[in-house]
């Protein structure tokens, strides 16, 4: 049953103006970013190029149908027509660029090490770095992560693949395939006159393919959850799982075996049926709906992730905890650009990771206390915390995003009206919406002092550059530093030169101690990555002078002269 009513003109005769709006925004979302692909393909591909041209007039001609067909059963038609289109877009793009970056490659090394019976995690592969296009992820420790930190349902699925050569190829092919069969799935399960949004949203947008390109096995996360999320407050309805609800648990625990971020989404989902069901069957009969959809997922889980717990567990385990563990460096679009672009750094950096914890806590907690107004938001709710993480990349917003429109359409407010609530006595009398609004400030509370203290931070060390050596015009090999440590505890800095917003590779430190005490100076001499550093031609260029240390783990930041390097 659809969360919005179908007018009844609709399903008999002509469809409803909102439908045509629909269906002409998914199909003008299909011209973002083909422009591009045809010129690419024009040059040494005309195949494609032919393809992608006949995929041009599909869009403008299905675009004049769909102002002017008369029954709803046309406008129908042209939703597949749409889709297909931007499928077969989606696969144009892909075969000219399917090389795919750092996660493609490590996905695809983790397929070829498994068919050869080899390890798979805590097993570095630092050539594959070498290759253009592929980022590296520097950790606060000095060094760089060239190891595989994902669950292992990607690489069982781009094992097929691995036939299409070297590379990323073969893993960002898988992912696009499973996009694309996600993006089915989800028009299918949709009411008819909202299909086209979910073409838009996977495929028309292009930012979705545009991260399948790259292999990112959170794609695969994401499609396995579509069918769990489409109308999941029916999840157990009635006490019974069926055959449909089994598959939908099963797909549940896959999709934690493909990705970390499903983990986020899956506690939020389950407080959410345990309140639905309760409201229905009272608290017994829902705990053990709830526990069979658990049980379900987590054998499923076990089952993908078996040759390995066998094979190697203790390289396993810490593999699918790496990206919790592995203390990467601060990157993304959240609260850490304070400290990362508008002031100096922080020595409280830890703060982020813990505001970020306490603020997924507190945002579960909300979810069940007020689940009748916040039940549709549940596969919203779980990726606000990552915005105070140190790793806020909006990828983590934005892979995730079919299944807001999944729960936006197929999960309507009314379907929590009779859900349950814990309301302790304290919560409830005369003075319950003060009482409740004090509940809701206490759980946010700790995390947003955990972000002031993050933020409010100072850089640890003073950085002062007092020579440097020049192999050429315009070019710097080795720099001297007096570095003054201003905190509390022993430091051991590493020191890179930042050219924009990203990170760039560490300097060598070729003479000073490595460790500087608390409240003492020291000067080091550094020697530039590869041997030498190019200093930017454009003079309003923002270099960054930046030191990380891992324990504590802080940032100290200082803004780089070009007539500092000119020496």
């Amino acid at each position: 049953m659809s969360a919005v009513p179908v007018a009844r003109a609709e399903v008999h005769g002509a469809p409803a103006q909102w439908h045509r709006v629909l269906t002409l925004l998914a199909d003008v979302s299909l011209f973002i970013g083909t422009r591009t692909v045809w010129t690419q393909a024009a040059t040494h591909r005309l195949a494609l190029a032919a393809v992608i041209s006949v995929c041009y007039a599909s869009i403008l001609v299905t675009g004049v149908l769909t102002l002017t067909v008369r029954r709803a059963r046309s406008l129908a038609r042209l939703d597949v027509i749409v889709l297909v289109t931007a499928i077969a877009l989606t696969l144009c793009t892909w075969a000219l660029n399917h090389t795919g970056g750092d996660e493609a490659v490590l996905t695809t090394q983790a397929a070829k090490e498994m068919v050869h019976g080899h390890q798979v995690y805590d097993h570095a592969w630092p050539w594959l770095f070498r290759l253009k296009g592929v980022a590296l992820t520097a950790t606060t420790t000095g060094g760089y992560d060239f190891t595989y930190g994902y669950p292992p349902l990607t690489p069982l699925l781009t094992a097929p693949f691995l036939w299409l050569g070297h590379n990323g190829a073969p893993a960002t092919a898988a992912v696009t395939v499973v996009l694309i069969v996600g993006t089915v799935v989800l028009w299918r399960l949709l009411p008819a006159p909202w299909r086209s949004a979910a073409t838009m949203l996977c495929l028309g947008f292009s930012f979705l393919p545009m991260y399948a390109r790259q292999g990112y096995p959170a794609i695969v996360g994401l499609v396995l959850l579509v069918p769990v999320v489409v109308r999941w407050t029916r999840f157990g309805a009635g006490g019974r799982l069926a055959a449909a609800g089994i598959a939908r648990a099963a797909c549940l625990g896959a999709a934690c075996a493909a990705q970390q971020l499903p983990w986020f989404v899956t506690p939020f989902l389950l407080a959410g049926i345990y309140a639905v069901r309760r409201g229905e069957l009272g608290g017994r009969e829902a705990a053990r709906v709830v526990l069979r959809i658990a049980g379900i997922a987590v054998l499923t889980w076990l089952l993908i992730n078996a040759y390995f717990v066998v094979s190697e567990p203790g390289p396993w385990l810490e593999g699918i905890a790496l990206p919790l563990t592995q203390g990467a460096v601060l990157h993304g679009q959240g609260l850490v650009g304070i400290s990362l672009y508008f002031t100096d750094g922080s020595d409280r950096l830890d703060w982020y990771s813990h505001a970020s914890m306490l603020l997924a806590a507190a945002l579960l907690a909300l979810f069940v206390l007020f689940v009748r107004r916040l039940g549709p938001a549940a596969t919203v709710l779980p990726w606000c915390a990552f915005y105070l993480a140190t790793r806020s990349q909006d990828g983590y917003y934005l892979m995730m995003t079919p299944l807001w429109l999944a729960a936006a359409i197929t999960v309507p407010l009314s379907d929590f009206s009779q859900a349950w609530q814990p309301r302790p006595r304290r919560l409830t009398g005369r003075r319950r919406r003060p009482a409740l609004v004090g509940a809701v400030a206490l759980l946010v509370l700790p995390a947003l002092v955990s972000a002031t203290l993050a933020v409010t931070g100072r850089p640890p060390l003073s950085m002062d550059i007092t020579a440097v050596r020049h192999p050429s015009a315009g070019t710097v090999s080795t720099m001297t530093l007096k570095v003054t440590n201003t905190g509390d505890s022993a430091l051991t800095p590493y020191y890179m030169i930042t050219t924009g917003q990203g990170m760039n590779r560490y300097w060598s430190q070729v003479h000073g101690p490595a460790t500087i005490p608390a409240h003492t100076t020291a000067t080091v001499e550094l020697r530039a990555p590869s041997g030498k550093f190019t200093v930017p031609a454009n003079k309003g260029t923002r270099m960054r002078l930046r030191a990380f240390t891992a324990a504590p783990q802080t940032l100290s930041t200082r803004d780089v002269k070009r007539a500092e390097l000119d020496g």
